[in-house]
């Protein structure tokens, strides 16, 4: 009997706690560029290139809700050998400003793709924030700007440089 009074408490508690859970695709411009500490050797242009990604809108209240997205995002500077392509999952907190529109806060890490031995760090850690603007019930457009906290640059390299990003797109959610 206790038992069964334990998990009918579990079940109701499990209940009563439950999101409102949906997913959704993202994609759109980037405009990147590096951040370099001293002045660079190389002419410092920015890269215009794409972002894709899926993400889960976790809901916990009208107001707020975690956004955990895997994107891939063309970064980095226009110098070929300062193309920095990485596969990043930031995890956003998203808070309801109006109606229609919802600001975001996250931390973001990113794994370097496609190159190898080229002086750059394969991880890259930054933080993000964006607003998000609903167009219909599924459909919305945003724009984020993320800032680098970590040197883009191996270590053993004499040059510090962060990356950062502005991303202009739209998404739809299921």
């Amino acid at each position: 009997m206790k038992k069964i009074l334990l998990t009918i408490l579990l079940g109701a508690s499990f209940y009563g706690f439950s999101q409102d859970v949906k997913f959704g695709v993202r994609g759109g411009y980037n405009i990147s560029n590096l951040d370099f500490k001293d002045t660079p050797i190389m002419e410092n242009k920015h890269r215009n290139s794409f972002y894709f990604g899926a993400f889960s809108d976790i809901a916990f209240s009208k107001g707020f809700s975690l956004v955990p997205e895997l994107q891939f995002s063309a970064e980095g500077a226009k110098d070929e050998v300062l193309n920095l392509d990485y596969i990043q999952m930031p995890i956003f907190l998203k808070f309801r400003l109006a109606e229609k529109l919802r600001f975001g806060i996250a931390p973001q890490v990113g794994l370097k793709v496609h190159k190898e031995e080229d002086m750059m760090k394969n991880f890259a850690y930054s933080g993000v924030a964006g607003l998000d603007y609903k167009i219909s019930y599924s459909l919305f457009a945003d724009v984020r700007y993320t800032y680098g906290f970590s040197n883009i640059f191996d270590d053993n390299v004499n040059a510090e440089a962060k990356n950062t990003n502005i991303q202009i797109g739209v998404g739809f959610k299921f």
